[in-house]
């Protein structure tokens, strides 16, 4: 289908500038549509979560410590990573952590 709208294209004189343009914007909504809206979304939900974040909640940083917080500022949180033993680590580096999951003991 690609080869035949190109010999299109090469065959018709000078019409070429306007469906080139249409194929750059089409190109242009395709990548709004499936890359950068997509990720807009996803910011949104992970500023909501952590706007909703209060003492006692459990996290996860981004390098991977899991935790309680303690304290949370404007721009940190303290996070209890052991008992009696915090962290302050930057607001935007934390996640709220998945619940885990309970086995039954049989």
């Amino acid at each position: 289908m690609l080869n035949s709208f190109i010999l299109l294209q090469q065959q018709g004189e000078g019409g070429g500038g306007l469906s080139g343009m249409l194929m750059i914007v089409a190109m242009v909504v395709i990548f709004y549509f499936f890359m950068i809206r997509p990720q807009n979304k996803k910011q949104k939900e992970i500023k909501k979560a952590r706007e909703a974040m209060q003492n006692g909640d459990r996290v996860v940083t981004a390098g991977g410590i899991h935790g309680k917080i303690r304290d949370i500022n404007d721009t940190t949180i303290n996070i209890e990573i052991a008992p009696g033993v915090s962290i302050k680590v930057d607001k935007t580096s934390v996640y709220p952590a998945a619940e885990p999951v309970k086995s039954e003991k049989k």
